[in-house]
């Protein structure tokens, strides 16, 4: 998203979060936004929390996955415009990608709305559909969003105006450990699955008595077949790989 703005706008500098201990050696690691802003030689503001001194210079801030609440004073002192990947009022919420995927939706897309304290409330300055294929996955799903996001800012940005949202919501509640397990008797579940957690988090099951993750895989007469997996501790491979591994 930062890439696609600062390509169409002029971006006074990029918020994100501090560097943070990652990977086993527990080395401070940058957040993605930070390495992108660095490429595109943007001034970058870290703190712990943002307060009202940190976007006094500007009117407009473009929210993308921050992670971080923003108190009440901070959303008065300008307009924050949240790019979120579903059609609010459906999927609020910390995974709206996958929960639309775990669920078997038909079709999703983007809503750019104006910043409230009530979880991804706020009203739409603007929104659009599009259809989920057939063989989606998470990562394709989040790159199809964020192409379509910038293409709407662009509409928003010169002068935005706000409809409430409308219908009932739903909440993408945050991913856990149970969510990553397959049940490999129910196999359009396990390929929902699949699709939802790739290529991210990934799915994981037990095949030939071995644990793994599975990337990839597709249905062929109402069974699972895996296409990519990652034994624990190993690389993705192929299926065909994995199975010549344990002959």
């Amino acid at each position: 998203m930062l890439e696609r703005i600062a390509k169409r706008h002029d971006v006074a500098w990029v918020l994100t979060r501090p560097d943070r201990p990652a990977g086993r050696g527990r080395r401070q690691r940058a957040p993605a936004a930070k390495v992108a802003a660095e490429r595109l030689e943007l001034e970058v503001r870290q703190p712990e929390r943002p307060t009202l001194d940190d976007i006094a210079d500007v009117e407009t801030i473009v929210l993308v996955a921050y992670g971080v609440l923003i108190p009440d004073d901070l959303l008065a002192g300008a307009l924050w415009l949240n790019v979120h990947p579903s059609l609010l009022p459906r999927w609020r919420g910390a995974a709206p990608v996958e929960r639309a995927l775990l669920e078997g939706d038909g079709e999703t897309g983007v809503s750019i709305i104006k910043l409230v304290k009530e979880l991804d409330a706020g009203p739409v300055a603007a929104q659009r559909a599009f259809r989920i294929g057939e063989e989606d996955d998470a990562g394709a799903i989040y790159e199809r969003s964020a192409e379509l996001a910038a293409a709407l800012l662009d509409e928003v940005l010169p002068d935005p105006t706000f409809r409430e949202q409308e219908g009932e919501p739903t909440y993408a509640h945050k991913l856990e450990a149970s969510d990553r397990q397959l049940d490999l008797a129910d196999p359009e579940d396990a390929l929902r699955r699949i699709r939802a957690l790739s290529p991210h988090i990934g799915a994981r099951a037990e095949l030939n008595g071995r644990p793994v993750t599975i990337w990839r895989a597709r249905l062929e007469d109402g069974k699972l077949v895996p296409l990519e997996v990652q034994p624990d501790g190993r690389r993705r491979m192929t299926y065909e790989e994995f199975r010549r591994g344990l002959r």
